[in-house]
């Protein structure tokens, strides 16, 4: 169960989000170089383990393990089936889930600038718009859709959009309101008191981009790229609304969705992720972002310790055994001891891993896209045994 803190006194507004102030801050850092031009190809070690990756049925591979000393990177198989290119270290690629953690780091700088509490109620802040079914908004905190403990049901689970080729394929480029996939989880009753129970639910991370939305004026997409990606200097990182194209040089995604026949899926309409996973970037971005989260970056003191704050996540054992969820990230133990935090990503199409110190110093993030309906296990357990290596090494290998 979640612990529960005494609602915050709000502050006023004494900081600016503008990009100046967190420039400078990065700068400290040795933050304002983008990752990807320090790379270095990867020593034998992440090449194997890549290809070890590509061997269990993906498309393409791109693996980059940053440290201290700088950054190596490995890829294996292709970018595009159909002319045969090569995975690049730069390719961009849908990073599915990996987007909570963006959209977490939103709601918790609205927190440290007191104009949110994570005991607000959904209620307080949307009303009427959990509600029938047994669903309650006035029950479920912020917090809670944060850590995945509100109870509410998985509206992915009720979007055959993501899970069946025919409905992709007629559905693909269609428009959805965070208003309509919230109701499509609230024509079901919830899954569990919230509060008592973890449960894994894309709805959670919808309503969270809608009250970014009401708190703000703007978009968590405006948001998140005024707060985050500028600021960062992330330039391969974009929050779409509903173009479905893939900008620049990308991984293409094919899927079979449980079926015999694979199919290409890069192109699609992100508003039927939405916040719960419409994001699109790098493995350099997502490397920088996560570096500068966990140095302070982009949370305050506070915010930050609330967000590494976990609670357990049985669900996740057969893929990551132990694992505890915070908010917006998830907690990992490393085979040499001590623990890791990552926020896991899949879409049809592509799968997004990744794995980084509390202090930031040593990321790796890994990507593959497939021609099944969805990584199987042995994909994930070979990806996830090369996040532990890198990141046991304590440096890049």
């Amino acid at each position: 169960m979640a612990t529960v803190t005494k609602p915050r006194t709000r502050r006023p507004i004494s900081r600016s989000v503008v990009t100046t102030t967190l420039v400078t801050a990065l700068a400290g850092l040795g933050l304002t170089t983008p990752a990807i031009g320090a790379t270095k190809p990867a020593g034998d070690s992440l090449r194997q383990q890549t290809n070890a990756i590509q061997r269990t049925g993906t498309v393409g591979v791109i693996a980059r393990s940053t440290g201290p000393r700088g950054s190596r990177h490995a890829t294996a198989g292709v970018a595009d089936r159909r002319t045969g290119r090569a995975a690049h270290p730069g390719d961009t690629f849908r990073i599915a889930s990996a987007t909570k953690t963006f959209v977490a780091t939103v709601v918790l700088q609205l927190v440290g600038e007191g104009r949110l509490s994570l005991d607000d109620t959904v209620e307080d802040l949307l009303p009427g718009v959990v509600s029938g079914n047994g669903n309650d908004g006035s029950r479920i905190t912020v917090r809670q859709l944060l850590n995945h403990t509100s109870g509410l049901f998985n509206y992915t689970a009720d979007f055959p959009v993501l899970t069946d080729a025919a409905a992709f394929r007629a559905g693909r480029f269609d428009t959805w309101t965070d208003a309509q996939l919230v109701a499509l989880a609230m024509r079901h009753a919830p899954n569990s008191e919230p509060g008592t129970e973890w449960e894994y639910s894309n709805t959670n991370y919808t309503l969270a981009g809608m009250i970014i939305e009401r708190t703000t004026g703007r978009s968590w997409q405006r948001e998140v790229t005024r707060r985050i990606i500028r600021p960062l200097g992330l330039h391969d990182t974009y929050a779409p609304v509903t173009y479905p194209g893939m900008p620049r040089r990308h991984l293409r995604g094919y899927s079979a969705f449980g079926g015999s026949r694979t199919i290409d899926v890069t192109a699609f309409n992100p508003s039927g992720a939405g916040a719960a996973g419409g994001m699109i970037s790098t493995t350099g971005d997502l490397s920088r972002f996560y570096s500068a989260l966990m140095r302070g970056g982009l949370l305050e003191p506070a915010e930050l310790a609330a967000m590494k704050t976990t609670v357990r996540a049985g669900e996740l054992d057969d893929v990551w055994p132990g694992a505890r969820y915070g908010l917006g990230l998830m907690q990992v133990d490393l085979t040499c001891g001590g623990s890791y935090y990552s926020h896991a990503g899949d879409i049809p199409g592509y799968m997004t891993r990744n794995g980084f110190g509390e202090d930031g110093r040593h990321v790796v993030v890994v990507e593959a896209t497939g021609d099944g309906s969805a990584p199987d296990l042995g994909t994930m357990h070979v990806t996830n045994t090369l996040i532990d290596r890198q990141l046991c090494a304590g440096e890049p290998q």
